[in-house]
């Protein structure tokens, strides 16, 4: 039976939504195996001079968990 785990993070660029959410995913492909997919949750701006200087994706990341295998 696997296991599902699911963490929430925050991306960021100075471009895009989109390119926030590929940067949350990029940083957690480094040190996640087994992602499933990708569901963003929210999208955020910071504000500067009545101008967006950075968007943020708020996404949830689905991986599975691997188990160590049993020496019994």
């Amino acid at each position: 039976m696997a296991i599902v785990k699911i963490i929430e993070l925050i991306g960021s660029s100075p471009n895009n939504w989109e390119e926030a959410a590929k940067n949350a995913f990029s940083e957690a492909a480094v040190t996640i195996k087994n992602i499933k997919s990708i569901y963003v949750k929210s999208c955020k701006a910071k504000v500067e001079n009545n101008k967006i200087v950075e968007y943020r994706a708020v996404v949830k990341i689905a991986f599975v968990v691997e188990r160590e295998k049993s020496t019994k």
